[in-house]
């Protein structure tokens, strides 16, 4: 599918937010309500919008630390990726799974109430599974969000 310029002004408006109408949309592009409908179920049934989610302030939900563990498996042979990504994917406070490519295999972000709570979940739930080896915690001090390249 090839995008044109209201196709990307429609993603940028939805990225800054998602919960605005297309009647407010299409105000905002000069089209009318129906025309940004369709575009946007357009986007939605090409696959271009892949869904909508609701970004919380983990904060303010009783989760004040968060850290990138990398993860590098000590054998691969013993323990395949999916079952590792399926056993970590298990433990609610990892939010993301990333298999990357460099000096680790995976990279989590993993959400904890504190540093006591971090320190449980890793020796509790990650470092007794099966095929992990070296871990390397960075703990979050501030994130900002930048808007993607759209």
């Amino acid at each position: 599918m090839t995008l044109d310029d209201l196709d990307h002004a429609i993603l940028r408006a939805l990225s800054a937010n998602a919960d605005q109408s297309t009647t407010q949309l299409a105000q905002k592009l000069g089209l009318s309500q129906p025309a940004t409908w369709r575009r946007i179920r357009r986007l939605q049934d090409s696959g271009v919008i892949a869904g909508r989610r609701l970004v919380l302030d983990a904060e303010k939900v009783g989760f004040g630390v968060t850290v990138f563990l990398g993860v590098k498996l000590a054998t691969k042979g013993r323990v395949s990726l999916e079952d590792f990504e399926r056993a970590v994917g298990a433990i609610p406070e990892v939010q993301t799974v990333d298999h990357v490519l460099g000096l680790y295999d995976y990279r989590l972000r993993v959400v904890a109430r504190d540093l006591a709570d971090f320190e449980r979940v890793l020796r509790r739930r990650i470092m007794t599974m099966p095929g992990v080896g070296d871990v390397e915690a960075n703990v979050l001090l501030s994130e900002e969000r930048r808007p993607g390249p759209i």
